[in-house]
């Protein structure tokens, strides 16, 4: 779908098997396995001021999912690196959320019904920023509450590799919604917090942060915030966090590529702090726009080049 002045990838661009499409054309079949049975890994990567935010670490991260789960496309990662500013340079988008997905198709005729024999291809996409709650929310702080169903373990699937197996957390989810708070929390099977509905947890006590060890995504934007914890001067805990500990906690925050810092005000209705984002919250949150606005750990997109 073209704008008014006829720009065919102005709703974004995608990338679908070495060749590019406006967002809309973009297709796969649905008789691949990544469609048919979730096998497929992916990762997100934002672009902010026309500039990718740790573009590297996010490209190690998709290659160490892909490995895990012996998905292997044609395309080198500088190659891959290459395809996601060509998305964002033909869709000029200057604020975007940027997906790269590796999908796992079908066996060829004839072979046998084994993911070994399946061909790997690349689908990645480019779009309007997408925050994962609106700006105003987030500032204000969201409301959390931990739901029943509780989060699959890694002995049934590594979390740290990122999957579409979203049916705990979607359960979860609708729990969430009908309690009347904005997100919801998993626990796993010994009671311990793991993560939320997109975005990673971190908890405040006494002026100590903490977030699982266990049981979550190894986050970018939580792996800045502990290298923001560090820079700051706070005490931080990466270790086992049990139910109790975080509903009783002074401060409670999420982080996701898709909103960077999530201050909470809420928890299984009991307010936080006096009902605004803590103290903590909010002095990580500054220090990581800032730092952002400032170009940390950039990648800068040219986009006067000729495609």
């Amino acid at each position: 779908m073209s704008d008014a002045n006829g720009q065919p990838y102005a709703n974004g661009a995608a990338y679908v098997d070495g060749q590019y499409y406006p967002i809309g054309e973009a297709k796969i079949s649905i008789l691949d396995w990544g469609y048919r049975r979730s096998d497929v890994t992916y990762d997100v990567v934002g672009v902010w001021n026309g500039a990718f935010f740790r573009l590297d670490d996010h490209i190690r991260r998709f290659r160490a999912s892909m490995n895990q789960l012996q998905l292997s496309p044609p395309e080198s990662d500088e190659e891959i690196k290459q395809v996601l500013t060509k998305l964002i340079r033909l869709s000029g988008l200057r604020h975007s959320y940027v997906g790269m997905d590796c999908v796992r198709g079908t066996p060829p005729a004839g072979a046998p019904r084994h993911p070994k024999y399946a061909r790997n291809y690349l689908v990645c996409h480019a779009l309007p920023w997408i925050w994962i709650a609106p700006k105003e929310k987030i500032d204000a702080g969201l409301s959390l509450y931990i739901a029943g169903p509780r989060r699959i373990p890694p002995e049934s699937f590594e979390p740290r590799v990122k999957n579409f197996h979203w049916g705990d957390l979607t359960r979860g989810q609708f729990e969430a919604l009908e309690a009347g708070a904005d997100f919801a929390v998993l626990l796993d099977e010994a009671g311990n917090v793991t993560e939320g509905a997109g975005f990673n947890i971190f908890c405040v006590t006494d002026g100590v942060v903490a977030t699982p060890s266990r049981g979550g995504l190894d986050g970018i934007t939580r792996m800045s915030v502990m290298e923001l914890c560090q820079e700051l001067g706070l005490p931080l805990g990466v270790r086992p966090v049990s139910a109790e500990e975080f509903r009783n906690a002074d401060e409670i925050f999420g982080c996701t590529t898709a909103g960077g810092i999530l201050p909470a005000t809420c928890i299984d209705g009991r307010i936080l702090g006096n009902g605004s984002p803590g103290p903590i919250s909010s002095l990580i949150k500054d220090r990581f726009w800032n730092k952002r606005a400032e170009g940390w750990l950039a990648t800068p997109i040219d986009y006067d080049s000729p495609l």
